[in-house]
């Protein structure tokens, strides 16, 4: 259906998917918006989305977005937020379990997001820390939107321009900063944390935010190969130290290793 035309309801009552625009009616991208502003705001959220390891929710069972239009006022239905990153728990990975999506439509997939993300460029931190007001007749800010509209449990942001994290969490209605622990957040509903961590990702060296569990930070699956070819080529070393120790042993001893092998 079109956006804002009149909805016809009849008795007994439709399906919201069958009378609410869905993610098929909106549109997944404004033309005249800006692009992704540098390649950091490509490869952070495939690194969360890489190292995202849930022990109670199978990877069919969750969906993480990156830059998709998060749809959430049936009053208004073009208005949205475009997180950087965000995770919503108990949704099928795939649209109605068989597409992929476009948006995510809040009235439609009926769950909000429990984690949300912010990558903060120059000019959005003012309104990414809610430091902004919206004005009259103009859509709420993302922190309205987090806090007040979607109740997202856990907001977190982050600036790479001087490495700051900052992480809220929803306390009597209303966001409250918590406590980090050397840059790290523990959230005990997923039994993960989310820190930052010094290393190389993608061939870049510097401060990457990335999932951690109770006792190390998470691999990704290429880290994860690289670590099992790795640990078989120490293996293999290994391997020939020790025969090369026997043959010297047998040697020592005035046994030539060729004739026992002959």
């Amino acid at each position: 259906m079109i956006p804002g035309a009149k909805i016809e309801q009849r008795d007994p009552p439709l399906p919201p998917d069958q009378i609410l625009p869905t993610m098929y009616d909106l549109p997944s991208e404004d033309p005249e918006e800006p692009g992704l502003p540098d390649e950091f705001h490509d490869l952070q959220p495939q690194l969360l989305s890489a190292t995202l390891q849930l022990s109670t929710y199978a990877a069919d069972n969750r969906f993480t977005g990156t830059d998709l239009n998060l749809y959430y006022d049936i009053r208004q239905p073009l208005w949205y937020k475009r997180p950087d990153w965000f995770l919503v728990l108990g949704v099928p990975r795939l649209y109605q379990g068989q597409d992929l999506r476009l948006s995510y439509v809040l009235w439609q997939e009926g769950v909000s997001p429990f984690v949300v993300v912010e990558l903060i460029s120059p000019g959005t931190e003012a309104e990414d820390l809610g430091q902004v007001k919206p004005s009259a007749n103009q859509p709420p800010t993302k922190w309205q939107v987090y806090e007040q509209i979607l109740r997202v449990p856990y907001y977190i942001v982050y600036n790479r321009y001087s490495n700051q994290l900052q992480a809220f969490g929803l306390k009597e209605g209303t966001y409250q900063p918590l406590e980090l622990t050397h840059q790290k957040l523990w959230i005990p509903q997923l039994n993960l944390g989310l820190g930052l961590w010094q290393g190389t990702y993608q061939g870049i060296s510097r401060h990457w935010l990335r999932w951690y569990n109770p006792r190390n930070w998470i691999s990704t699956e290429a880290e994860q190969e690289r670590q099992r070819a790795e640990q078989a080529e120490a293996k293999l070393l290994r391997s020939q130290q020790q025969q090369q120790r026997l043959i010297e042993q047998l040697r020592a001893r005035g046994i030539d290793p060729d004739e026992l092998l002959s």
